[in-house]
């Protein structure tokens, strides 16, 4: 599945299941938390903006899904909450099987929020 320009409803609403019903949820997630928050694109992939900024991405990979804060420094803030699931300094990883808990997905974005109004 191409996502390289698609907009992030496009993405998810051509998302086979269970991944579509992953991405929703983590969709609906995230504009529960910044409910101005704008499709967008960043580093290639659909995702949301928020106060011009990017925000936070959900994206299918061959192994399960990544979640990326566009901030090299969310995830590292907010990994004890993801133990267990590989990290990268950009991206957490997780599958169906290990799935990312709502309460670190929440504080990943709330964390990026708090780091583009400059409260981080």
């Amino acid at each position: 599945m191409s996502d390289s320009s698609q907009p992030l409803t496009d993405y998810i609403a051509a998302a086979p299941e269970p991944a579509r019903a992953v991405l929703e949820h983590f969709h609906r997630r995230a504009l529960a938390l910044a409910p101005d928050a704008e499709e967008a694109t960043s580093y290639g992939m659909p995702s949301l903006r928020y106060r011009g900024k990017s925000l936070v991405a959900v994206r299918i990979t061959g192994s399960g899904y990544s979640v990326y804060p566009c901030s090299g420094t969310v995830v590292e803030k907010i990994g004890h909450l993801a133990e267990g699931l590989s990290m990268s300094k950009g991206a957490i990883r997780f599958s169906d099987a290990h799935p990312l808990s709502d309460d670190a997905f929440d504080a990943l974005v709330a964390e990026r929020m708090d780091e583009i109004d400059g409260r981080s």
